[in-house]
Formats: structure tokens, sequence, C-alpha cells
């Protein structure tokens, strides 16, 4: 079974984010998909995929977390 798809689900998901209208909504998208790039990345044992996307990811959480009042979701 091939991986690959995991990989383009991530891409997919990342670039779906562009169509959010709402910041937050954005964030919590590109969280997503930052949490399947870590999948695949731990999937074919890819530790700078995994690093980078663990960063993308707190950070996008974080973000969210920090403006939860500021915005509708």
């Amino acid at each position: 079974m091939t991986l690959e798809w995991i990989g383009w689900a991530a891409t997919a998901a990342f670039a779906s984010s562009y169509l959010c209208r709402r910041p937050r909504s954005l964030r919590l998208v590109q969280a997503l998909a930052a949490l399947l790039w870590i999948l695949y990345g731990a999937l074919i044992h890819a530790v700078p995929v995994m690093v980078a996307n663990v960063v993308v990811a707190a950070v996008a959480v974080w973000s969210s977390l920090l403006r939860r009042g500021e915005e509708p979701m």
C-alpha cells in the first residue's frame, strides 16, 4: 500500500486553507494539514518533515487559542 495519498491529502488540506475567509479557520485548517504532514513524515521516516510541521501545527493552534475571543469562527 502506498503512503503517498497521505501526502496528497496534506497538500490538498493546506492548499484549501487559502480558501478560508476567516483567519481562525485558516489557522485551524493549516494545523490539520500539518498534522497530516507529521503523520506522513513519520511513516516515511522523514524527520525534517515532522519537525517543520510540528512547528507549523503548534504555531497555528497557539495563535488560534491566543485569539479565541477576537473573531467569530
